[in-house]
């Protein structure tokens, strides 16, 4: 049986992205295999793993909003804005206090201007960020402006090296290092990030919850032992979709959207009005994703249809 859908994994620290996908390979017996949002080797939590088909729809949930809790640790800076990275600065930050932090937090949420850090995956002239930084390579870098939907810090811890836990909602491309780094800044003596755990990808319905994440050692485990048991982790590609505008379609417009042909919007009873250029989930009367679609002024065209 193939399976087709979507697993959601604990990432453990010591483990980049790609291992965890090569892993989920083996368990899964697929090379179609793929994953949405790079977490650091270091940074643990949420990876959403796409089985199958469920790689058609990874640039849809990279795109989502993210969740993380970090640690920022002032009093040090390094070459990598985080804690593993080379010392270029220390001071003594004892006079950091946790009003002091927060009192710095508003001007970094909302819409702000952020500087991707050299150890990031941006490219410059072909080349990736951190393979130039791995070359003690240094290169000017344009900021880019993300959102940041909310910044609360949870807890502080005085001393010398002052340390706080942030809870952190914000947009697809934004740096929590960057942030650990920039808050240094404001504040003097600079700061680090010194742990993070993304506790959730998306919002609502369709959102991925730490909670809901698989330990990757159980399940290579249970591939061992009981490799048929693994097919009730995926997820189905529908509920990847549960909050986008959605219609089930009758035998004959799934026919006509699997041959690649539009639907007249007249012919689609969708649950509700798809916002401008939002994609569109087209399901099978089983309830399975049969198409992601959109709306144009000349019917509803499919853009990936699920085989």
């Amino acid at each position: 049986m193939t399976l087709h859908g979507i697993v959601i994994i604990d990432k453990p620290s010591g483990m980049t992205s790609h291992d965890v996908v090569d892993r989920a390979r083996r368990i899964f017996r697929t090379k179609r295999v793929g994953h949405t949002g790079t977490l650091d080797p270091e940074a643990t939590g949420v990876l959403v793993v796409c089985i199958n088909n469920g790689t058609r729809l990874a640039q849809y949930l990279s795109a989502s909003e993210k969740r993380y809790v970090a640690q920022f640790t002032f009093g040090i800076e390094t070459d990598t804005q985080d804690i593993w990275g080379e010392v270029v600065r220390e001071a003594d930050s004892s006079g950091i206090n946790s009003a002091s932090v927060e009192a710095a937090l508003p001007q970094f949420r909302g819409s702000i201007m952020q500087v991707p850090p050299m150890v990031s995956a941006r490219r410059h002239e072909g080349r990736h960020l951190y393979e130039l930084a791995r070359e003690g390579v240094s290169v000017e870098r344009e900021a880019r402006q993300v959102e940041i939907y909310s910044l609360e810090m949870r807890d502080f811890q005085a001393g010398a090296r002052p340390t706080c836990t942030m809870e952190i909602v914000c947009s697809t491309g934004t740096y929590i290092r960057t942030i650990a780094h920039d808050v240094g800044q404001a504040l003097g003596g600079g700061a680090v990030m010194s742990s993070l755990k993304r506790t959730d990808i998306g919002s609502g319905a369709n959102a991925f919850h730490i909670n809901d994440a698989n330990n990757l050692d159980e399940l290579i485990a249970l591939a061992k032992e009981k490799p048929e048991a693994v097919e009730h982790v995926v997820l189905p590609l529908s509920r990847a979709v549960s909050n986008w505008p959605t219609a089930t379609l009758n035998d004959e417009a799934l026919a006509r959207i699997r041959h690649g042909q539009m639907l007249a919007l007249d012919e689609v009873a969708f649950n509700r009005i798809p916002d401008g250029d939002e994609p569109i989930a087209l399901l099978e009367a089983c309830g399975d994703l049969a198409a992601v679609a959109q709306a144009t002024e000349a019917g509803i065209k499919p853009v990936k249809v699920m085989a």
